[in-house]
């Protein structure tokens, strides 16, 4: 039932004051029209409307304070009201929502409908807020959107787990951990098992061990007791292939299961075989190997350094500065570090290294910065004593440009490359004096416009008092 069966007889003599009373509860906004549609009165029972913001309503039009996406609402409204003695009019009222605009506040959405007061045209619009209703919907909106954010983000986590999963060449295995059954495992798993997708999942694990599905069982059920992750040695199929397997146990979705790796020893023991060679090869070289850090201090040095550095143990060089075992204490060190900061590496760099027991050995250092993180600088220490000793008279050949002039500075101060620069032509003037005069020394003394007490000093000087003959007196 719908509409009262006996209302003339309950709202009989029903005052004004009673009837806008029983209006106003009605709704939260309630508005009274003329027949031209004017809003003459108006009501707020609810307090999500400010009374400012409607009060400019009396006195305009209402199609004025509607929205005007709502204007054919407001319209049905309003004919549904003229004709009251239409066949529904007895079986409720037709509500519509509309948009009503409030000076400085949003559109207020209501749930309006309207009810005819008088033969003369009047007309009372009731209207019931649904604020709280649009606010719900949009926080329903907002959480559906998070959800398509987190299905997506979900999406793509799961695209980039099958592409590991799928692609890696260790074998890579998931199992129930209660009954240690594969749930699925990857085709490096597979071919390892020598088993497809389809005969492995669902397959307890320790079965495809064979004899060795005892240690395999013992693993897992440690990991699964312990919850630590734990691996073990065992063998596969006819050809007795060496695993390694390794076991770890994760939950999931209030479920627990274990992640199992197998990895071919073969494949492990070829790593370290390459390893050990490389370790071999940096004891065995006949160059001295030395690792610092950026300030120069060693972390390691091979058998060849400590035999140039005449010390017995590497232990003896941990820790310690290779400035000490440098020529040119406080400067060599300094140079190689700030080449190696400004360009990287540093080729043929040419000092003494200073042993324990007093030797001094002619060297050729190479550096480079063999890591970022931690920082570690690689030195390659080469002996070139018998090298220089091997050319003639004891002679470094002249650079024979300025270009070559200048590859030398960072590796050789400039004070050794002026001076090394003078000796040599001192030396080849002298050469070609003697040359010229048929090695008569007293007639070179007066070419070169030297005495020739100079002139022998820097004979010997130079190693060349072999050379020339005495003048005849």
């Amino acid at each position: 039932m719908k509409a009262f069966m006996r209302a003339s007889v309950a709202f009989a003599g029903m005052s004004s004051d009673a009837a806008a009373r029983l209006a106003g509860v009605a709704g939260d906004v309630c508005l009274v029209l003329d027949a031209q549609g004017v809003v003459r009165d108006l009501s707020l029972t609810g307090d999500e409307v400010p009374p400012a913001a409607v009060q400019a309503w009396i006195g305009r039009p209402v199609r004025q304070i509607v929205a005007a996406d709502s204007l054919s609402k407001l319209q049905e409204l309003l004919e549904a009201a003229d004709a009251p003695d239409a066949p529904d009019a007895s079986v409720g009222l037709r509500w519509r929502q509309v948009n009503l605009l409030a000076d400085g506040q949003e559109a207020l959405m209501m749930q309006c409908a309207c009810v005819q007061l008088h033969a003369d045209g009047r007309c009372v619009i009731v209207g019931r807020s649904l604020q709280a209703t649009a606010q719900l919907q949009q926080r329903l909106v907002q959480a559906q959107q998070a959800m398509e954010r987190d299905y997506w983000q979900f999406r793509d986590a799961e695209t980039r787990y099958r592409q590991l999963f799928q692609s890696s060449s260790e074998g890579v295995l998931v199992l129930d951990s209660d009954t240690l059954s594969v749930i699925e495992a990857n085709p490096a798993a597979c071919r390892l098992l020598e088993l497809d997708d389809h005969a492995l999942v669902g397959r307890p694990l320790p079965e495809c061990f064979g004899p060795d599905a005892g240690t395999v069982l013992t693993l897992l059920a440690g990991v699964r007791a312990a919850g630590r992750h734990a691996e073990t040695q065992a063998t596969l199929g006819v050809e007795r292939i060496e695993v390694l397997v390794s076991a770890t146990a994760y939950r999931q979705a209030g479920s627990a299961h274990l992640l199992v790796r197998l990895l071919r020893h073969t494949a492990d023991a070829a790593g370290g075989e390459r390893t050990a060679t490389w370790t071999d090869l940096v004891r065995a070289t006949p160059d001295g190997l030395v690792l610092t850090d950026p300030d120069g201090r060693v972390l390691a040095a091979n058998g060849a350094f400590l035999e140039l550095a005449q010390l017995g143990a590497e232990e003896q060089v941990r820790g310690e500065s290779l400035d000490r075992w440098l020529g040119r204490s406080g400067v060599d060190l300094s140079v190689l570090l700030s080449n190696l900061r400004q360009r990287g590496m540093v080729r043929l760099f040419a000092t003494k290294l200073r042993g324990e027991l007093g030797s001094i050995t002619e060297v050729e250092i190479a550096a480079v910065q063999v890591s970022e993180s931690p920082a570690v600088l690689g030195f390659t220490v080469r002996d070139v004593g018998r090298r220089i000793s091997a050319s003639p008279r004891g002679l470094q050949e002249l650079p024979k440009s300025v270009e070559q002039l200048t590859e030398l500075v960072g590796r050789v101060p400039m004070k050794d490359i002026v001076g090394e620069t003078t000796d040599l032509i001192e030396q080849l003037c002298i050469e070609a004096a003697l040359e010229l005069t048929r090695g008569n020394r007293a007639a070179a003394a007066e070419m070169l416009g030297l005495s020739r007490q100079s002139l022998y000093v820097k004979l010997r000087r130079y190693g060349l008092k072999d050379l020339g003959i005495e003048d005849e007196k």
